[in-house]
Order: C-alpha cells, then sequence, then structure tokens
C-alpha cells in the first residue's frame, strides 16, 4: 500500500475511513452506488468524510489510485483456445517478473494461473504487495480456489492441465494477504501487463 493514503467510503458496507485498501475495498467492492475515494493524509480525509464531499455520487478510480508498489498480471492467447502465454509485471516499471507460454490454452486460463503466480511468487519473496489483474473470471476463480474451464483435456492440454491442478492444489493449502484488486481499464487504460495485441 502506498505510505499514507487514508480511504473514505460515503457510500458501502461500513462508512469510514480506512487505512488499507484491502479493507476499503471490501467495503464498496460489488456495493450498488459505492462512494469511495483516497486521500494523502487523514486530515484531508477525515474533512471530506465529515463534510459528505464525494458522497453524492459514485467516484471514478484516477490513476492515483492505483497502489504501487504492487504486480500486475495478464494474458494472452493467438485463437481462443491457441497459444497461450501470461506474464507478472511491476505495475510502475513494467519490468517483467514472471512468464510463461503453452501451445494451447484460453485467456481465461491464462489470467488464472497468472494470478496464482503472482501470488506464489510474492510469498515465496515473503511481499504483501497487491496484485492487479483485469479479468473478473480470474478473480472469481481465485475466490472459489477452482479453475472452471471448459477447454477439453487431452495430449494435447495434458500439460496446461497438470500445471492448473497444482496452481488449485496451491490455492487451497496456502494463505496469502495480498490484495487482489480489478484494474479499471476503462479509468487506467490497459493494465501494465498487457501484451499489446489487441
Amino acid at each position: 500500500m502506498a505510505k499514507g493514503k487514508f480511504y473514505v467510503v460515503w457510500k458501502g458496507r461500513k462508512p469510514g475511513i480506512y487505512k488499507e485498501w484491502s479493507i476499503c475495498k471490501k467495503m464498496v467492492d460489488g456495493f450498488d452506488g459505492a462512494a469511495f475515494k483516497s486521500f494523502p493524509s487523514l486530515g484531508e480525509a477525515e474533512r471530506a468524510f465529515s463534510t459528505g464531499q464525494g458522497s453524492k455520487s459514485t467516484v471514478t478510480p484516477k490513476k492515483t489510485d492505483i497502489i504501487t508498489p504492487s504486480i500486475s498480471v495478464d494474458a494472452a492467447c493467438s485463437g481462443n483456445p491457441g497459444v497461450m502465454e501470461y506474464q507478472g509485471v511491476d505495475t510502475h516499471t513494467k519490468e517483467v517478473l514472471f512468464h510463461k507460454k503453452y501451445s494451447l490454452g484460453t485467456n481465461n486460463i491464462g489470467e488464472f494461473l497468472a494470478l496464482v503466480h503472482g501470488l506464489a511468487f510474492l510469498k515465496k519473496n515473503n511481499s504483501d504487495l497487491p496484485i492487479y489483474s483485469d479479468s473478473v473470471n480470474a478473480l472469481k476463480w481465485i475466490k472459489n480456489k477452482t479453475c472452471k474451464t471448459t477447454l477439453v483435456r487431452n495430449k494435447e492440454t495434458a500439460e496446461l492441465f497438470e500445471t492448473i491442478g497444482r496452481a488449485e492444489d496451491w490455492l487451497k493449502n496456502n494463505t496469502w494477504k495480498n490484495p487482489l484488486i480489478k484494474w479499471e481499464t476503462e479509468s487506467w487504460g490497459e493494465i501494465p501487463a498487457d501484451f499489446g495485441r489487441k
């Protein structure tokens, strides 16, 4: 989490001021008409909360709301299914932290494996940094600890399914504190891990 950030929730599950994005996110995620904003100091946050500044409408996430340091993950597929790859990068510098490629897969599988790889990578480095993903499906699969793919299991996909099995096992046997955050493409542009093939 960026130092000195305070998150005001005017409309959410429990309005208030939060020091951690992960807690603020729980208050506003999926809440209809949520209104929230980050502030650089507690004083500004308290003033904004008490005056109701920003409470009239949903606050559109701004680039300044992006937490750094953090990592971002994304996947790309040539055809769906097709040659699939994923990567994790430093959100700020775009330095590639990990990258994998498979001869046959789907974009959703790539997004799922990228998140698991990111969690394992950060756990190995004793880091609780947030991870950004632009995939609603992959974030849901991580929450359920299951890859809900419809890809056919055969000789061509055997290696990939073996990796999926290991990823699911990792999720079931590990805990993590890393916030998993939906990347707001409409407000922020393409995720830094994007392969740039659209």
